[in-house]
């Protein structure tokens, strides 16, 4: 992992915080395949990732920060996140650790994973 890669990351995760959804998309894979925490599997492209958290933060408040980088084997990219999430009056849902799993080709992020 590259420290090109942790800043992608960090970023990453304060342009979600931020919900700043064109600055997100434009460091996602076209195709990109993202884990649907909500309903479970998957939403593919930035048609996909565009809806899913639309309806995401029309209906909870989410906050992640990224604690620890690491590389797996097959040359993924675990990152280690304290996950905060809020119903819309503010009151704590979930507070907890969480394990997302990248994969980055070509600088942009091709498949995200939880756990």
């Amino acid at each position: 992992m590259t420290d090109r890669d942790i800043e992608l990351f960090k970023s990453l995760y304060q342009r979600f915080n931020a919900r700043d959804l064109p600055a997100i998309l434009k460091v996602l894979h076209p195709d990109v395949m993202w884990a649907n925490g909500m309903d479970g599997g998957h939403v593919h492209g930035h048609a996909g990732v565009r809806d899913y958290w639309t309806r995401q933060w029309a209906m909870i408040d989410p906050r992640v920060e990224p604690a620890g980088f690491a590389t797996l084997p097959d040359g993924a990219t675990k990152v280690e996140v304290h996950q905060t999430v809020r119903d819309l009056n503010g009151n704590i849902l979930s507070d907890k650790a969480v394990r997302h799993v990248f994969q980055i080709e070509d600088g942009l992020v091709r498949r995200f994973d939880i756990g």
